[in-house]
């Protein structure tokens, strides 16, 4: 490491998350209810942690692994998919319960809301994990999600740990401002003690301290972890270290009719700015990166970017990737 809860400029990054299969409908106009509403449907990989892996490889960093618990019937699909994209996966195969499944109705603004399964997701648990998956690891990210269910949070707190024991960094996206208000904010800062850097966006950084505003959320979020990066949709990010904020990066504005879903954005940020910082660039550096891949990710459908290779095989359920 270069300073404290700083990572090196060498070494993988090591993501701990989840792998879902996403169902994205565009409904142009509004949902019609007790009736059909025409939309646009495909069935995608995704997942926060996967999709965060998947942008930290586009933005140049060549070691990505991803260790999460996903239903066998899909294992197949999600790992081609992971591995396609440069990601190393090491996903553990759940016989009981499915791939975690995420319906995203997005509008015609590009704004989601999501209807969540989570799956083989929360089943991650203790004996899924080894300390020796953190050889060769600079950095640990820790996808939110695990901490909203007793078995993955177990073994999230047990990466953490080991990871602090290493002196690896540890980062955390608290993931979901709904989930979070379920488990208490109070009670998730508690859980993440001990990281380095806290990547919310705006709800989940209010929720998170009580504060009025995005930048007073930052400030007293830097004063529980070292670094904390809030994330503000089209408007950038703040940066803030010591109970100050440090820097305000503006987003790339991206056209109107360019912005196809929202799904991945927050994703995007966090791969990039994990990538920018292995690579060695300073928090608003790498949070201007992170502003770039968000406004890349906005002008794709899904949560992973672009790509010209076709999709491995097709998604579980047997359905091309198109209905």
């Amino acid at each position: 490491m270069t300073a404290a809860g700083e990572p090196g400029p060498g070494g993988a990054l090591l993501i701990v998350g989840d792998v879902v299969t996403d169902v994205v409908a565009r409904h142009r106009g509004p949902l019609a209810p007790a009736t059909d509403t025409a939309a646009s449907i495909r069935t995608l990989p995704g997942g926060a942690g996967a999709n965060a892996a998947c942008w930290a490889v586009r933005s140049g960093r060549r070691d990505v692994r991803l260790l999460a618990r996903v239903g066998a019937d899909s294992a197949g699909w999600h790992e081609r998919e992971l591995a396609g994209a440069g990601v190393r996966p090491l996903l553990v195969p759940d016989p009981e319960v499915p791939t975690a499944t995420v319906i995203a109705l997005v509008d015609a603004a590009a704004e989601r809301t999501f209807l969540t399964d989570s799956g083989a997701v929360l089943r991650l648990c203790p004996d899924d994990w080894s300390p020796g998956l953190l050889d060769g690891v600079a950095a640990l990210h820790l996808s939110g999600y695990l901490f909203f269910a007793p078995s993955s949070r177990a073994a999230a707190l047990l990466a953490l740990r080991d990871a602090r024991a290493a002196g690896i960094p540890v980062s955390v996206d608290p993931a979901s401002a709904g989930f979070l208000a379920e488990l208490g904010p109070e009670r998730f800062l508690a859980a993440v003690e001990g990281a380095s850097l806290l990547l919310p966006n705006t709800d989940e950084a209010r929720l998170l301290t009580g504060a009025p505003d995005a930048e007073a959320a930052a400030r007293e979020l830097s004063r529980r972890v070292p670094l904390a990066v809030v994330t503000l949709g089209a408007a950038g990010a703040l940066v803030a270290e010591a109970g100050a904020v440090t820097a305000r990066v503006a987003a790339p504005a991206v056209p109107a009719d360019r912005r196809l879903d929202s799904t991945g954005a927050g994703d995007a940020f966090t791969g990039a700015f994990l990538a920018a910082r292995l690579s060695g660039a300073d928090p608003a550096e790498a949070a201007g990166a992170g502003c770039a891949a968000g406004a890349e990710a906005v002008t794709v459908v899904g949560g992973r970017p672009p790509s010209d290779r076709p999709p491995a095989d097709h998604p579980p359920s047997g359905r091309p990737p198109s209905v």
